[in-house]
């Protein structure tokens, strides 16, 4: 039995899926946020639990690429801070899965996610001049970086929809380009190596997944290369609004039914 007929997925809903993990690579190495659409791709063809389950290890195989090409500009500093109030966030998430069904999460990770976009939009519009990452060492720094913390793992271990969350912190924190990139890539391999037992313990994460992974984690590799290439080519301001358009409309699509 090969991948195909053992998920029952047709040629163009393989293809979807394919496309889907192509944008995965483009987002890591590119517009951090835009796998959202990725998410809603998977949701749409696979049923929505198990889709969160194949999503991992590809969304994991784009970390590796991004770490391996901004590994250089990662701000330490700010990911120290943020692992504890992640790994409280990831457990929160993991209780949550334990009950909620896939409405409930949609619609909640979909209302987060505009939120923090907002949020995002109207403190850069009030902001007098740009941000230093170091400022979260300050007492406000190290209370932001805890709230997106907590939210950053709950929504990526309910939906693998942290992403746009920590896009909105570091954006916030007024990280440039490469920095945000940087410092996302180790963000989000460390968080999703871990959030591999979990996932697995849920039995998000089986035999039949792992196969369908092995078919879709070879289309990440032309995506991260595609988007190395487009990232030297975005300005910041562009860089920016990218990610923030990224965030809207992955909150978007997780609201509408």
């Amino acid at each position: 039995m090969n991948t195909m007929s053992l998920w029952h997925l047709t040629g163009w809903e393989f293809a979807a899926l394919a496309f889907a993990a192509l944008l995965v690579g483009f987002s890591k190495t590119a517009v951090s946020g835009a796998n959202t659409v990725s998410l809603a791709i998977f949701a749409a063809v696979l049923p929505a639990r198990a889709s969160t389950g194949v999503l991992l290890p590809i969304l994991i195989a784009g970390d590796l690429l991004a770490v391996l090409t901004y590994r250089r500009h990662a701000h330490w500093p700010t990911l120290w801070r943020l692992f504890p109030a992640v790994a409280a966030g990831v457990v929160a998430g993991t209780v949550f899965l334990m009950w909620a069904d896939d409405g409930i999460v949609r619609t909640s990770i979909g209302a987060i996610l505009l939120l923090m976009a907002g949020v995002t939009v109207w403190r850069r519009r009030r902001a007098d001049g740009e941000d230093d990452p170091d400022r979260v060492t300050t007492r406000a720094g190290r209370a932001k970086a805890r709230s997106y913390g907590v939210l950053g793992g709950f929504t990526t271990m309910v939906a693998n929809a942290g992403g746009p969350v920590m896009s909105m912190y570091l954006l916030s924190a007024g990280f440039r380009k490469l920095g945000f990139l940087g410092t996302s890539a180790f963000f989000f391999l460390i968080v999703n190596t871990s959030k591999l037992p979990f996932s697995a313990g849920l039995g998000l994460i089986d035999a039949d997944s792992l196969l369908l992974d092995a078919a879709l984690v070879l289309f990440v590799v032309p995506g991260a290369l595609l988007g190395r290439w487009a990232v030297n080519r975005i300005n910041q301001r562009l860089f920016e609004q990218l990610v923030i358009a990224a965030t809207v409309v992955g909150g978007v699509q997780l609201l509408i039914p």
